[in-house]
């Protein structure tokens, strides 16, 4: 059997004798026109740059006639933008192309100066002169197999479209070009090998990226958080730091140390993120992490199974109504997680150096300490809805160690009988960090909010 041969044409001659049916692109098992706006774009622009497109794959019949076998949805995607009006549209990524604008004085002569076009929302007849004269130049390979039959063309487009292409989680990582080493160097840590309950198809699929990605953006940025992975990866590529990347890893390392079979089955291509943001914030609580795998054992066992939140809801129904990607679905979560990890640890209780919620607020606001245990659950559940309606997710004023003087400023505006939405609400926009030592993190707060009620007009005490 022959080698196919090579031919190229003018992009505007292999247009032409695609239009007339020299080349026709409707062999009986060719799949319809299947591309979306973006690729047609990105095929324009290929064009217009003179980049790189494949080769198109064609049959041809005893009598000359040509078929396409690969390459019909990139004909056509020319065709719509050379013949059919087609408009770029305004999510192009790349709309400015440069190219050289003929100038011609009255003498007639000829110079050429660098300029650039914008084509977002411009059709073929908008370009400037210089630019289709480029389009219609443009070098089209092709290779083609002869003496075929419509059998042999059929079996030729069998081949050539048995592949898989990309799925949007895999394209979406081409977007974060700039830290895509570091999520690969991720990847690779024991913990995506032993600690999760990932099938090897998510593996494959592009599914461990996209965790990774949603995790450094619910850890970092949840004040900015994308649902779409390509805009997340286009986000984080703009906005990520190396440092964010390191403390990842480092998380990374320890849970391997304390993950065991029981417990992995929460960091799932759902959930992962939500869990390691989780275990973020435990990091900052000075306790030992086998604690925080006993809670998760805890949480698998019994707490999965407990009503919670001001909804009262099961974690696995907050997401019944939403999209498991919605802000505040992940908010929702995030923070009834964060309260059943509280009352679980009790910190204070031989764990923290600032001593029990209980004893600080009766240290700090003179109060007997049996009252303030008393209430303490009506304290904590005020306490979540105040930094849920006021407090952004990712704040570090969130964070588990801040709780304690948080609770300490909650039961104070009870005790004073004075509202804390509207400060905490101002602060929180203002300041994004705490004193680690809680008493006097207190004390700023409430001095803090004092002065507020002396501008606003109204007695703090």
């Amino acid at each position: 059997m022959a080698r196919p041969r090579k031919q190229t044409y003018t992009l505007d001659m292999y247009l032409k004798k695609n239009r007339k049916g020299d080349i026709d692109n409707n062999a009986d098992v060719q799949r319809n026109f299947v591309w979306n706006n973006e690729q047609i774009n990105e095929l324009i622009v290929t064009v217009l740059t003179d980049d790189y497109i494949p080769p198109i794959i064609l049959g041809e019949e005893e009598n000359s006639k040509l078929h396409i076998v690969d390459g019909g949805c990139r004909t056509a995607a020319l065709r719509k933008f050379r013949e059919m009006n087609y408009k770029i549209t305004s999510a192009i990524e790349n709309p400015l192309i440069p190219y050289k604008k003929r100038i011609t004085d009255k003498k007639g002569n000829i110079t050429y100066v660098d300029a650039v076009f914008d084509i977002k929302n411009k059709t073929y007849e908008k370009l400037p002169e210089e630019l289709k004269e480029k389009f219609d130049e443009y070098q089209i390979e092709t290779v083609i197999h002869e003496s075929c039959d419509s059998l042999k063309i059929s079996r030729y487009i069998k081949r050539y479209n048995n592949h898989v292409a990309m799925n949007t989680d895999q394209k979406a990582f081409t977007y974060i070009d700039k830290f895509a080493g570091h999520i690969r160097k991720i990847m690779d840590s024991r913990f995506f090998v032993e600690c999760n309950n990932y099938s090897e198809k998510d593996k494959t699929k592009g599914v461990i990226e996209r965790m990774v990605v949603e995790t450094l953006m619910c850890m970092n940025h949840f004040d900015n958080w994308k649902s779409q992975a390509k805009a997340a990866c286009k986000y984080l590529n703009d906005h990520a730091t190396e440092e964010e990347f390191k403390r990842l890893s480092g998380n990374l390392r320890r849970l391997e140390d304390i993950v065991t079979e029981d417990i992995k089955g929460v960091f799932n291509k759902k959930d992962s993120f939500i869990f390691l943001t989780l275990f973020d914030r435990f990091t900052g609580l000075g306790i030992d992490d086998g604690k925080f795998a006993e809670f998760l054992r805890h949480f698998m066992k019994e707490l999965r199974l407990v009503r919670r939140n001001e909804k009262g809801l099961l974690f696995d129904e907050i997401d019944r109504d939403l999209s498991t990607k919605d802000r505040q679905v992940i908010a929702d979560k995030l923070g009834m997680l964060e309260s059943m990890m509280m009352d679980f640890l009790k910190p204070g209780e031989g764990d923290l150096s600032q001593g029990s919620p209980e004893t600080f607020i009766a240290q700090n606001l003179d109060m007997d300490i049996e009252s303030v245990r008393a209430d303490m659950d009506f304290y904590e559940q005020s306490l979540n809805v105040l930094l849920e309606n006021t407090v952004k997710v990712d704040s570090k004023l969130r964070n588990p160690e801040n709780r304690i003087s948080l609770l300490a400023m909650m039961v104070y505006s009870y005790k004073e009988d004075k509202d804390l939405d509207d400060w905490m609400s101002e602060y929180a926009q203002k300041y994004n960090k705490y004193f680690s030592d809680q008493k006097k993190n207190f004390l700023h707060l409430k001095q803090h909010f004092e002065q507020y009620c002396k501008k606003n007009g109204r007695i703090a005490w």
